[in-house]
């Protein structure tokens, strides 16, 4: 049987062509807008592709670097690892900060900065640096976190000595790093004056991890705190 064509009437009814027909004039009227719109996503989908690359090579360029900086900080040189060296044309951790800083080695380098300028005496300059890391998430977090804590403690700034071991006992919480962590938290509070946050986390650590070497140092705490309070009454 033959295909029976459609009238002009029947389409001009029909919604297909009908929008068909609104696209066509929306484009004719709107024409330059839509050409520039469809080049600015191109650009931006071009700029993000681009991006991508340059990270990556910034990657890699500031990995090789670091791996330079920290032969030599093993070898216990702090102050080349942290500033570089032109004799032995080596670049330091500084360096690679200032210049890959939006990188995963650039963080990683602001925490070896940091022990550098610690083990140069320079601690106020430590705790800048790590105030600007990035701690990883997990086990290799508490470290770093612990780190942080003495840097305050050196300081003198007990109470966020305390706030930063306690963060650090709590950022993976397992039978070896947090007890430890809950006793220096209690430690540092009892330096600042916060007996009850103390009394907390030495009770914690015997309550919580009786089976730990910080038992013994978390007892004789209690007790102190103990004996303090019984004085005051």
């Amino acid at each position: 049987m033959a295909k029976r064509r459609m009238t002009q009437e029947e389409l001009e009814q029909d919604p297909f062509v009908d929008s068909m027909e609104k696209v066509q004039v929306f484009y004719e009227e709107y024409k330059n807008s839509v050409i520039g719109g469809a080049i600015a996503l191109l650009l931006i989908i071009g700029g993000g592709i681009g991006y991508y690359y340059y990270s990556q090579s910034q990657e890699r360029q500031a990995q090789q670097l670091m791996g330079q900086a920290e032969t030599v900080f093993l070898q216990g040189n702090y102050q080349n690892a942290l500033k570089g060296s032109d004799e032995d044309f080596t670049v330091g951790f500084e360096q690679i900060i200032n210049n890959y800083g939006g990188t995963d080695a650039a963080n990683l380098a602001r925490y070896y900065a940091a022990v550098c300028e610690y083990n140069l005496g320079n601690t106020e300059a430590a705790l800048q640096y790590m105030n600007e890391y990035e701690v990883p998430e997990g086990i290799l977090g508490v470290s770093t976190l612990s780190f942080k804590g003495v840097l305050h403690t050196e300081l003198g700034q007990h109470e966020q000595a305390a706030q930063t071991y306690a963060q650090a006992s709590e950022w993976d919480v397992n039978d070896s790093t947090t007890p430890y962590n809950q006793l220096e938290a209690a430690n540092a509070y009892h330096d600042a004056g916060n007996t009850a946050q103390a009394r907390e986390y030495a009770s914690n650590v015997v309550n919580d991890y009786p089976n730990s070497p910080q038992v013994p140092e978390a007892k004789r705490l209690l007790g102190i705190l103990t004996a303090a309070s019984a004085q005051t009454q």
